[in-house]
C-alpha cells in the first residue's frame, strides 16, 4: 500500500487558499481519489498558548518572543506529523491549510532559512508538494477585508504590513523552489494548475 501523499498550500491573507482547496477536492474526487482536507490551526494542541504568544508578540515586537512561536509551531507541526498524518487512508492525498511554509509570510523577524531548518530537525514531514498561493497584495487585502469574519489577524494590521508579508512570501517561494500559483484572476484557472502539479506527484510516486 501507498503512504498517503502530504500536498501543502500557504499564502498570505485573502489569496483564496480555502476556496481554491475546496475546488481542487471536488475535482480530485470526481476522479476517484481519497482526498483528506486538513488545516493546521485545527489539529495545533498547543494552538491557543501560541496565538496567546503572537498576540505578545504583536504587541511587543521581540525576536526573541518571535523565536519561541516558531518553536512552538514547530513542535506541533512534529506532533501532527507523527499522531495525524499517519493515520489518513493508504494512497489518500491529505490537502492541508497552511505548514511551515506560512512561516515565510507571518514571522518578520526570524530568517526562514532557520526557519526551515528548525522544522527538519523537529521531524516535521516534509510536504510532497508545497505549494505557494499568490496574488497582487490589493486584491488579497481587498478580499480579505470582505470576507464575513473580516482580516481576522493578529500580524497584519495595515495594508503596508500586508504588502510586506506578499512580498517576502514570494520571495521565499522563488528560493525555495515551491510551486508558485497565482490566483488572481478565474478560479478554474488556478485550479487547472494546481491539479496538473498533483497529477505529477501522484505519477511521480507510482514509479517509485
Amino acid at each position: 500500500m501507498t503512504r498517503p501523499l502530504l500536498i501543502c498550500l500557504d499564502g498570505a491573507k485573502g489569496v483564496g487558499k480555502t476556496t481554491l482547496l475546496e475546488a481542487v477536492t471536488h475535482a480530485l474526487r470526481r476522479q476517484g481519489h481519497t482526498v483528506v482536507r486538513l488545516s493546521e490551526r485545527n489539529h495545533d494542541p498547543q494552538r491557543a498558548e501560541t496565538m496567546a504568544l503572537v498576540n505578545a508578540c504583536a504587541r511587543h515586537p521581540d525576536a526573541e518572543l518571535e523565536w519561541r512561536i516558531c518553536q512552538r509551531l514547530a513542535d506541533s507541526r512534529a506532533w501532527i506529523s507523527r499522531e495525524v498524518l499517519p493515520e489518513q487512508p493508504p494512497g489518500s492525498l491529505i490537502l492541508m491549510d497552511r505548514w511551515f511554509a506560512s512561516d515565510a509570510a507571518f514571522r518578520r523577524r526570524v530568517a526562514f532559512a532557520d526557519v526551515l531548518q528548525l522544522n527538519v530537525q523537529r521531524g516535521v514531514q516534509v510536504p510532497d508538494l508545497q505549494v505557494g498561493v499568490v496574488t497582487d497584495p490589493h486584491l488579497s487585502w481587498a478580499r480579505a477585508q470582505a470576507r464575513r469574519q473580516g482580516l481576522r489577524s493578529t500580524v497584519v494590521q495595515a495594508f503596508e504590513d500586508h504588502v510586506a508579508c506578499s512580498q517576502a512570501f514570494e520571495r521565499v517561494i522563488g528560493e525555495q523552489g515551491w510551486l508558485q500559483c497565482r490566483n488572481d484572476g478565474a478560479l478554474a484557472v488556478a485550479a487547472t494548475q494546481l491539479l496538473s502539479a498533483v497529477h505529477v506527484v501522484l505519477e511521480r510516486n507510482a514509479g517509485n
